[in-house]
């Protein structure tokens, strides 16, 4: 099952996946965005490429 994963070495907190996606995604008390629900879908895959920083991951498990 596949996992939605935010680097948060990476995150600058700009928001622009919490825009595309704010069923799954949010922005933490600490400015960084976080993961509110592990769901895959079509917004989550937009959110994942339009991130500018390319702090979120899509990771496939066994």
């Amino acid at each position: 099952m596949a996992k939605v994963e935010i680097d948060e070495s990476l995150c600058i907190g700009c928001g622009a996946c919490m825009a595309i996606c704010p069923e799954v995604f949010d922005i933490g008390p600490d400015g960084l965005a976080i993961v509110k629900k592990d769901e895959i879908n079509d917004d989550v895959i937009m959110a994942c490429e339009g991130c500018p920083v390319e702090a979120i991951k899509i990771n496939e498990e066994n």
